[in-house]
């Protein structure tokens, strides 16, 4: 038996960045992990081919670069190895009428796309990048704080002392509306809006759904403003300078280390016993990184918590589930649309709002959708360290999904079950690709396919598949990320907190959760 300051159930990288922001304060931690890799839906494996390296979940890691744990701690995380890749391209749409419109940082060369569909649209986008810098003080406070009253207070006053009552009202407007409602508002070009309009559905924002706009506003203006950031040779970088800068601070990361329970005495917790029945104690904290049903459905024992967290808990609304295929490619995709489109680093291929929005329902009824959203990842395009020379990976997420199947919106796939629906599902988005990419299939080197039960099964955090821990819908995000009266990390058990994507700010490479906790256990 070891005893420690603090304990960490689970190696993703909100627990990463928790641990050493406390190790480096002076805090005996250590971090158990159930699987042989740390990370969690960061990581960069070799799922095709020797020598090709392949993003699992997440390949953006713009929101690291530029977050407050990275600020402080980026010469550190450098001497452990973190290495970035700026984008210039970063994404783009393509249509079935053989156009497309991509943004890239050069404001110029945006506008100038733009301007090729609407001339209007174009000067209203010149006018939101001015404006953005501003907007983003307030938006990006916001979602860097706790959600607790007096930072809110904070957050609330500048606002207002800023922008004054009826800018205040605005930017509140823009965090209530739909995407479609923002992107009708603001633009004419429906290609224009269609493309802003998938970085909701990268979330579990249809066009419809309140709440939803300032996803597309943020991912689309800060790309324009400051461009895009990959991981050198994958994003599991920011994973390998996390581990490293933790156990040179003295933590120590166990993997193969399944917690069974998190042991609980008079109300506050005092360790983990694991799957192998070692027991350690923690003296300040635990800190589990999982899903909210996994924390009252396997680790805490019966009797320790109450019954309001448990039912909240248990109401924790998953978003729906994704399918990941990485193909080892002999070059990459030759885009009908225009040769240009090879150079960006994601490539989205949904149509229109009104697309978004039937997969979306598709999805949540339990059928396959006919036409789901997919983003055409093309790392290689500007990392070429992922790859042997001249050869390429493609990362391909497909959203939304469901996780159990009811039936085939196409009629075509009659299996009840993913692990026999997986490969005719893939052979559909190939399909897709190929419509907008001839010959992509004779590129085709080697392929690895995950369903939702697979990336489940690699990850439990990911429940049916979803990449992002839970539906940030209004209901659940802000004040109610988790749960009403749980946003701060905590729990009715003592000592017992919780981080990763299920907690405020939710999703994303942001490590936001697990820093914030940190500094809320250890100081800053």
């Amino acid at each position: 038996m070891s005893e420690f300051d603090a304990i960490f159930v689970g190696a993703g990288h909100n627990s990463l960045a928790c641990a050493a922001h406390l190790a480096l304060k002076g805090w005996k931690t250590a971090v158990f992990e159930r699987n042989a890799t740390i990370g969690g839906a960061v990581q960069t494996r070799e799922f095709t081919l020797p020598g090709f390296r392949h993003d699992f979940g997440a390949m953006n890691l713009s929101l690291f670069a530029g977050s407050a744990f990275h600020k402080k701690y980026a010469n550190e995380l450098k001497t452990h190895g973190l290495e970035f890749v700026p984008v210039s391209d970063c994404f783009a749409s393509a249509f079935p009428d053989g156009r497309w419109f991509g943004i890239s940082s050069d404001l110029e060369e945006t506008a100038a796309r733009m301007a090729a569909f609407s001339a209007t649209d174009a000067a209203t986008w010149r006018r939101l990048v001015a404006a953005f810098p501003a907007e983003a003080e307030h938006l990006f406070g916001l979602l860097g704080s706790p959600m607790n009253g007096r930072a809110l207070a904070g957050t609330a006053w500048n606002l207002w002392r800023k922008k004054g009552f009826a800018g205040a009202l605005d930017t509140s407007r823009l965090l209530l509306s739909s995407p479609r409602a923002w992107l009708e508002e603001t633009f004419q070009s429906r290609h224009v809006r269609a493309t802003l309009a998938t970085w909701g559905m990268h979330l579990d924002f249809a066009p419809d759904i309140a709440g939803g706009a300032v996803f597309p506003y943020l991912e689309s203006m800060a790309n324009q403003c400051f461009g895009m950031v990959l991981g050198k040779g994958g994003a599991d970088t920011i994973i390998h300078a996390l581990s490293e800068m933790l156990t040179a601070a003295g933590g120590k990361i166990v993997t193969g280390a399944d917690v069974a329970e998190i042991t609980v005495s008079a109300r506050k917790a005092t360790g983990v016993r694991l799957a192998s029945g070692e027991i350690h104690t923690a003296t300040r904290a635990v800190i589990a990184s999982v899903a909210p049903k996994a924390l009252i459905g396997k680790l805490l024992p019966d009797g320790s918590r109450d019954a309001v967290f448990d039912t909240a808990m248990k109401n924790f609304r998953h978003a729906p589930g994704t399918m990941m295929i990485h193909l080892a490619l002999d070059d990459l995709p030759d885009w009908r649309a225009g040769a240009e489109l090879r150079q960006f680093a994601y490539v989205h291929l949904s149509p229109s709002l009104d697309a978004m929005s039937r997969t979306y329902q598709q999805a949540m009824s339990g059928m396959l959708p006919d036409e789901p959203v997919l983003v055409v990842g093309q790392p290689t395009a500007v990392d070429p360290s992922r790859a042997p020379d001249g050869k390429h990976v493609l990362w391909v997420q497909v959203r939304m999904l469901p996780a159990e199947i009811v039936s085939d919106a196409a009629g075509t796939i009659a299996a009840a079950h993913w692990d026999e629906a997986r490969e005719h599902y893939a052979e559909r988005v190939l399909d897709i690709i190929e419509r907008y990419a001839p010959g992509l299939r004779r590129k085709i080197l080697g392929r690895a396919v995950f369903s939702p039960i697979d990336l489940e099964r690699e990850n439990p955090n990911l429940v049916g598949g979803d990449q992002i821990c839970g539906s940030h819908h209004l209901a659940q995000n802000f004040l109610f990320r988790p749960a009403r009266g749980y946003a701060g990390w905590n729990t009715p058990v003592g000592n017992l907190h919780l981080t990763g994507a299920a907690t405020w700010p939710g999703a994303g490479t942001g490590a936001g959760s697990g820093f914030m906790l940190a500094q809320q256990l250890g100081g800053r």
